[in-house]
């Protein structure tokens, strides 16, 4: 089977051949019908989260179909179209698991990063860390919910979801665009932040619900509830900090962010909160699936052939696409 590998840190993905793998005992086999692109995959090219295991295939934000099944798999039956997520796997025993927490696992497997990922046409992943995909979204169109979606909503039900908030999304790619129609659906006002000169983000902006559109350093006439930082950029925490309202929180929605800023004292008092995102929870994915059918979503996306993967990677580095970016074998 072809794959897309990893090689040096900062260098482009490399097509190889490779045997299609052979599930484990609790395992599906999956046949590859699409792969998102999620900056996560970035970090891990670039070096800021540094590959556990050499020439790791990456992607995890997969769409298959199961073509064979482990003698303990029984969750789903050949020929199930299924999503593959970041989280592939916990110790199930760790404090964390215990307490529902299992986003936290002291010893979790990751989608792409521990074991091979969705940058092929085949994979292979545990069979209880796979949902059900709701059958209106097609395969290149459900690949971002597996991360975009999910992150961006576990990072949304962070932010204390209650009433007609004002929420704040700072970088407007594939979360955001999932979650500011889903939050307006809901009710919500959404308050988009994007870089600078970015016309196109504030137009897609928008065209996705949010009832106003500025750049990172403008402010709005009435403060936020909540923010969700979504760009991988330290300076926005305390940006968006000066912008929510007195017991508002800031939510860091990002695995990798540069270096946060000193900030005063000030911006932080009045029991503001600032808060981090830790991959998911199988409960998160339920819920977010279980939302999107009562409120359905559009996931706009731009594909490319598995063989095009660097290309892919380099549209999303400069931010030339707007939504997501998903690979197609």
């Amino acid at each position: 089977m072809l794959v897309m590998t990893l090689g040096a840190a900062g260098q482009p993905l490399v097509a190889a051949e490779r045997a299609v793998p052979t599930p484990g005992a609790d395992d599906l086999l999956i046949k590859v019908l699409a792969c998102g692109v999620c900056r996560t995959d970035l970090h891990i090219i670039d070096g800021d989260l540094h590959p556990r295991t050499p020439h790791t295939v990456l992607g995890h934000e997969i769409v298959g179909r199961v073509v064979a099944t482990g003698s303990l798999a029984t969750r789903f039956q050949i020929g199930s179209r299924v999503g593959v997520p970041w989280l592939g796997g916990t110790c199930g025993h760790c404090a964390y698991c215990e307490n529902g927490r299992e986003n936290l696992c002291d010893t979790p497997v990751f989608t792409g990063y521990d074991r091979d990922g969705g940058f092929a046409e085949y994979a292979v992943a545990k069979a209880h860390f796979c949902f059900a995909l709701p059958d209106r979204y097609d395969d290149i169109h459900a690949a971002p919910l597996l991360c975009a979606g999910l992150i961006g909503y576990r990072a949304y039900r962070l932010s204390g979801v209650s009433g007609n908030m004002r929420l704040g999304l700072y970088g407007f790619g594939a979360a955001a665009h999932i979650i500011c129609q889903l939050a307006v659906a809901q009710g919500q006002q959404v308050y988009a932040f994007v870089r600078p000169g970015d016309v196109q983000s504030q137009l897609f902006a928008k065209q996705m619900g949010a009832c106003w559109v500025g750049t990172s350093d403008m402010r709005t006439s009435e403060e936020l509830d909540a923010a969700l930082i979504f760009a991988p950029v330290g300076s926005l925490v305390p940006t968006a900090l000066s912008a929510i309202r007195k017991g508002g929180v800031v939510i860091c929605a990002g695995i990798h962010m540069s270096d946060i800023p000193a900030f005063k004292y000030a911006l932080l008092w009045g029991e503001r909160s600032i808060r981090s995102v830790a991959n998911l929870t199988r409960e998160d994915g339920d819920s977010f699936f279980s939302a999107i059918e009562r409120h359905p979503i559009e996931t706009h996306v731009q594909a490319f052939a598995l063989t095009q993967a660097n290309e892919a990677i380099t549209a999303l580095r400069s931010g030339a696409v707007t939504g997501a970016v998903v690979l197609v074998p």
